[in-house]
């Protein structure tokens, strides 16, 4: 199995031992967790714990009609399943269309396929996926930061920190694996979490540098691309106010 860095998806699981990492590259199962509302229902799953069909329409403003055919599709790869505890609790072993059916997140280590062995329609698939993923995670990270309340003790649980490291190949594979090591540290069971424990979204991103000469002094972080956007990006949206950067948030000097 591959331990390329960087295409990495894991559905966390409250527990110290980690499971053997899965390499997720079939067409059809990557097509059918690229969907823009699967991502949705899935991470809400992972966050809030099992639900049905109706409860995540409810949290998500969609249609039951909608959800359950999406958690369908999403069982059938293996991404969800109905949980034994509520199935026991209804008095069945067998699903059944007469009661709720209640879904879980299946926990896991998957990754993707590294770049180099993706194929043409796979890339795209990842391409898709990923830009979805990114941009909902961007715009969930600066929401609940602008959102956070005077007073609020976790107003300041928001670090975050940007900078560079010169690294050979194996040593950023060496660097990932311990990044996923330190975050299976400190995973534990309800049953050892304070009450006091919040969940947390991780998220790591890394990637070369340009070289020198490729770089378009006219495309840098700081300001937009002056082509027009392309097919999938976002639609342009009014710029929100500013905030100040928060307080443990960190910006190490360039290596």
């Amino acid at each position: 199995m591959s331990q390329e860095p960087g295409e990495h998806e894991e559905f966390h699981e409250a527990r110290r031992s980690s499971a053997p990492s899965v390499e997720l590259g079939d067409l059809a199962a990557l097509k059918a967790l690229a969907q823009p509302r699967r991502q949705r229902m899935l991470e809400h799953l992972t966050l809030h714990g099992p639900a049905t069909s109706a409860t995540l329409a409810r949290a998500l403003g969609l249609n039951t009609g909608s959800t359950s055919y999406h958690l369908r599709e999403l069982a059938r790869y293996g991404f969800v399943e109905e949980t034994a505890e509520e199935t026991a609790e209804a008095g069945c072993t067998e699903p059944s269309a007469h009661r709720e059916r209640w879904w879980r997140a299946v926990p896991g280590d998957r990754r993707f396929p590294p770049r180099s062995r993706q194929s043409p329609e796979l890339r795209h698939v990842m391409n898709e996926l990923n830009h979805h993923a990114y941009a909902a995670d961007l715009d969930l990270f600066e929401r609940l930061q602008q959102d956070a309340g005077d007073g609020d003790p976790w107003a300041d649980a928001f670090p975050y920190s940007r900078g560079t490291i010169r690294l050979t190949l194996p040593e950023l594979r060496e660097f990932f694996e311990e990044y996923i090591a330190l975050l299976n540290r400190y995973k534990r069971p309800d049953s050892e979490t304070p009450p006091d424990a919040r969940t947390l979204l991780t998220r790591f991103l890394a990637f070369p540098a340009p070289a020198h000469g490729n770089h378009d002094p006219a495309r840098t972080p700081h300001s937009p691309s002056p082509h027009s956007p392309s097919p999938h990006s976002p639609s342009p949206r009014t710029p929100r106010p500013r905030t100040p950067r928060a307080r443990n948030g960190r910006e190490t000097d360039p290596s």
